[in-house]
């Protein structure tokens, strides 16, 4: 399923903490894991400064790449490992996209040794830019992953976003033997209760259980042998979240909305606040920017 897999990492106790899990998953595929480590040379402050400034961020990351490729062959995982010039949201992107990458793994956050943020606000905007799947880890000293997933949840909306969701979580499921659960959440939490209960739930629960049948049907038209549906009601973060942990979901995979616009964080509403709380790693698929004939 992956053969390359991509790891931008900046040293940071996240980062070493994604490491592990990123490690498990190129395990699991026999795939190679490139090792990418950005120096961030866009920054006024090192452009005055001049070469000698950009040549100690090189050995910082030179090092801290090192550090992984060891971890790396101490697993018997094959590695390619590069530190390079730039931006580090378009860096990863160009480079996921130069190297075929099949998928990104990166932390939520995390800090350079020049104390410059690396990953956080650089994770979403790879996020709203990547034309690859991208799984976001949040390591905590309580949590423990696991790969290959027994459960993977899909939270599909039926948007086209979250049909590349749902494709991600049905190919991830058929090559891990994972159980699949595909949640649709009804958000009625910001209407009125006589609104809701007289007109609108039976419409919004209608449509639930179109979007369900047709994600069972795909899944099931793939091969994958379990398959459980739910439908939920109230916010849609809130309810993702809580099936998480009553369900002992192994990764959950979610549709964003997103533009390739390096300036700014892309992610959505919903898909943010999972991804900065979820307990689970996170697969998220953007939607293509719609391109004019």
């Amino acid at each position: 399923m992956y053969t390359r897999l991509l790891f931008p990492t900046d040293g940071s106790d996240p980062a070493r903490a994604a490491l592990e899990y990123a490690l498990d998953v190129a395990a699991d595929h026999d795939a190679t894991l490139h090792v990418l480590t950005v120096a961030d040379t866009n920054q006024d402050s090192l452009t005055r400064i001049g070469g000698q400034v950009v040549d100690v961020l090189e050995s910082a990351g030179r090092e801290v790449v090192d550090e992984a490729v060891a971890r790396a062959d101490a697993r018997g995982v094959e590695t390619v490992s590069a530190v390079l010039q730039g931006d580090p949201a378009k860096t990863i992107v160009d480079y996921a996209d130069e190297y075929d990458i099949d998928l990104v793994v990166m932390p939520t956050h995390g800090r350079t040794g020049l104390t410059r943020v690396f990953l956080g606000s650089v994770t979403e905007r790879v996020v709203g830019a990547a034309t690859v799947p991208v799984v976001v880890v949040t390591p905590e000293e309580d949590r423990e992953f696991v790969y290959p997933p027994r459960t993977v949840l899909v939270a599909t909306d039926g948007s086209a976003a979250a049909g590349l969701a749902l494709e991600s979580g049905i190919a991830l499921a058929r090559a891990t033997g994972a159980a699949l659960h595909l949640l649709h959440v009804v958000e009625t939490a910001s209407l009125g209760f006589d609104v809701r209960s007289a007109v609108a739930s039976e419409e919004f629960d209608q449509r639930a259980d179109e979007i369900l049948t047709e994600a069972v049907a795909r899944a099931e038209d793939a091969g994958v042998d379990v398959v459980t549906r739910s439908t939920a009601h109230g916010r849609a973060y809130r309810e993702i979240r809580s099936y998480l942990t009553d369900n002992e979901v192994d990764l959950v995979s979610l549709g964003v909305h997103g533009e390739t616009d390096f300036s700014r964080s892309v992610l959505g509403g919903v898909a943010t606040k999972i991804v900065r709380s979820s307990p689970v790693p996170v697969l998220l698929r953007r939607e293509p920017d719609d391109v004019d004939s």
